[in-house]
Order: structure tokens, then C-alpha cells, then sequence
């Protein structure tokens, strides 16, 4: 029989201890995703594949609940058979929860037993911790009028899964700017008038000169140079020969010809946030009036994120970077991407950067 154990001191109630461990959402952000088993109660499968000292998916069954101080879980892992025990006593700073996995069929390799449970420790004292601050924050109660705050402040404040609120944001903005414009419109109100305006240049004057039938002198009215027009003895005024002035042979500087619009495109937006993790969403678009068969989108990830799942397009990685690629995208058409990452640190960070033919993604 081959035990894992890990235990935790929490400043925490124990009935926010046992929600967290019962609760199906809050369990997979500070342990692992988990999933109801449909038609069987009491009955969750533990997506641990891939994590330190798992082999594969745990599916549970609870065989003994007493809330909120006992939870015993029958655990089969591709055959492995365990029993894990979560024990919550409480103390006078919050309460003290142990875990302890017992192997029942099969055993763990020397490989699996030390990472297996430096998970769990890991699980206990980081992301849970982390995850109970969170739900303190959701109950805290600001009644000022009834003396101040009631319930207790969280250590670390850590983003929902709803992600972020553009709407509000953008809410947010038009009232701060709406403002700014108010108070400029009231100062430009109460500007004095100018005492002394500058005067506009006066404009140039182009006139033909004044021709007479009795050869008088012509009079021109502006600096143009301009020969006199040639008068006879009859009556008759001939019109002006007055050439205009020559325009001058240097070429004016040529407007630089307007940017070419790109043939391909992509705009990067999270699309949702969790805990120890986000998806994000790359739109790529084409706005020319062919097909562009030949793009990549590169995505350099934040230090410790990795990329857990992708839909819309084959991709690889290099280090930090992760390269998607995928079909032709029609003309006026676009392909999404979708992604997860996971994130070491409880609060999920963003990439560094993306680019899509060495230009950048819009929305980063």
C-alpha cells in the first residue's frame, strides 16, 4: 500500500474550504478541470492527463460525505485504483485540510509518486489558497452605513471566467472623454477675444493692363510682368496679346502615393479568462480581392504559459512562440483560431506579441 499525502493551514471557514472542493468549477481552476459523469451521481471525471504524476484522466465516485469535514473519493485512473481522503479541521485561524491518496489496485512507479504529490502540495498551498481569497472578495460587503466593511478583504485579487467587460470599458472611456470635452468647450468659452488678430495676407492681384484706342500708356495693376498689347488708329480695340506668366519649371513635390492596404490581416482578442489560464481568439482576415494561400500567425507566449488546445488551424512550437497555420483564406473572407493556454501564476497574462507577416495583430 503506497501513500501520498499533503496538507495545508488555510485562514479560511471550513464551509468555503468544502465548497471548493465539491464545487465542480472551482475544483477545475485550482486543481483540475472536471466534468459530471451523465446519469451517475456523485460521479466526476478529473481531466489530469498530462499533469505531473498522471498518466491519464481520473474518473471518482464519492463514497463518504460529511459536511463539511469528511470526503472520500473511490479514484480509477486507467485501471490504477485509489482511495483519496480530504480531511478539513478546523482551527482558530480558519481550518486545516489534508489530503491523502491510498493506491488500492496497481501502484505508482518511482517516476509518478514524487511529482503526484508535489502536485498536490503544490494544488493546496498556491492555487487554493488563491482560489478561497477570490471567493472572500465576492462576499465582501461594503455598508458604510452601518459601520465599514463586513465581511473579510482577499489577499490576492484573481480575474472570474467571465474575463473582461469591453462594454463597460468602453463606457468608461466615453464618460472620461465627454468630460474632458465639456471642461476645454468651457475654458475656450471663456477665453478673452484677441485684441489683435493677425490680419490674413492680403491675396495677389492679377489683372490684364488697361488698353485705349488713342495708344495712351498702359496702366497694369499687378508686379506680373506683362508686355502691352499693340493699339492701331481705328477705333477698334484688338483684344490684349498679354501672355500669362510662365509657369515654373519646377515640378511640384509629389504627394507620397498612399499605402497599399495589406493583403492579410488578424486581430487578437481574449475570449475568455480563468484562474491558472485564458483563450484566446486570432481572427485572420483577407480584404483583398484574392485568395491568400500562404500565412502565418506567430504568437509569443508570456514566460511559464503553454498551449493546452487549438481549433481553426495546425500549429507548432518553438520555445515561446507558437506558430499557427492553416488554408486558403478567400478573398473578403476570414478563418478564427482558437487557443488555451494555461498559466503558472494565478493570475493569467496575456501574450507578448503577434504578428501575422511581420506586421502586427490589432487588439494587442
Amino acid at each position: 500500500m503506497i501513500e501520498i499525502g499533503a496538507q495545508v493551514d488555510l485562514s479560511h471557514p471550513a464551509e468555503r474550504v468544502w465548497r471548493a472542493l465539491t464545487d465542480r468549477e472551482l475544483l477545475g481552476r485550482w486543481f483540475a478541470e472536471a466534468e459530471t459523469v451523465e446519469g451517475v451521481a456523485d460521479r466526476m471525471l478529473l481531466h489530469t492527463a498530462g499533469l505531473p504524476g498522471f498518466e491519464a484522466n481520473v474518473e471518482v465516485e464519492v463514497t463518504e460525505r460529511q459536511e463539511p469535514d469528511l470526503l472520500v473519493l473511490a479514484c480509477d485512473e486507467a485501471g490504477r485504483l485509489s482511495e483519496l481522503t480530504c480531511a478539513v479541521t478546523v482551527t482558530k485561524q480558519g481550518c486545516r485540510l489534508e489530503l491523502r491518496e491510498v493506491s488500492t489496485h496497481g501502484a505508482w512507479s518511482a517516476e509518478q509518486h514524487d511529482p503526484r504529490e508535489q502536485q498536490f502540495r503544490q494544488a493546496l498551498t498556491v492555487r487554493l489558497p488563491a482560489i478561497l481569497d477570490w471567493l472572500a472578495f465576492q462576499q465582501v460587503d461594503l455598508r458604510r452605513a452601518d459601520g465599514g466593511m463586513t465581511a473579510e478583504l482577499p489577499l490576492i485579487g484573481v480575474r472570474g471566467k467571465a474575463g473582461r467587460n469591453p462594454r463597460r470599458r468602453r463606457t468608461l472611456v466615453a464618460v472620461v472623454a465627454g468630460a474632458v470635452l465639456v471642461a476645454g468647450t468651457a475654458a475656450w468659452v471663456t477665453l478673452p477675444p484677441d485684441a489683435k488678430p493677425a490680419a490674413a495676407p492680403a491675396p495677389t492681384a492679377t489683372a490684364s493692363p488697361t488698353v485705349t484706342a488713342d495708344r495712351a500708356a498702359v496702366a497694369p495693376t499687378a508686379t506680373l510682368s506683362a508686355r502691352p498689347s499693340r493699339t492701331t488708329a481705328s477705333a477698334t480695340t484688338r483684344p490684349s496679346r498679354t501672355p500669362s506668366a510662365k509657369p515654373s519649371r519646377t515640378p511640384a513635390s509629389a504627394a507620397p502615393p498612399p499605402p497599399s492596404a495589406p493583403s492579410i490581416t488578424a486581430r487578437y482578442e481574449t475570449e475568455s479568462d480563468r484562474l491558472f489560464g485564458y483563450t484566446g481568439e486570432i481572427v485572420v482576415g483577407n480584404p483583398g480581392g484574392a485568395p491568400v494561400t500562404d500565412w502565418a500567425v506567430v504568437v509569443t507566449l508570456a514566460e511559464g504559459t503553454t498551449v493546452d488546445d487549438v481549433d481553426g488551424a495546425n500549429w507548432r512550437q518553438d520555445g515561446r512562440a507558437i506558430t499557427f497555420t492553416g488554408g486558403a483564406v478567400a478573398a473578403g473572407g476570414s478563418r478564427t483560431i482558437s487557443f488555451d493556454v494555461r498559466d503558472s501564476r494565478p493570475k493569467a497574462r496575456e501574450p507578448e506579441s503577434c504578428t501575422i507577416g511581420g506586421q502586427q495583430c490589432a487588439g494587442l
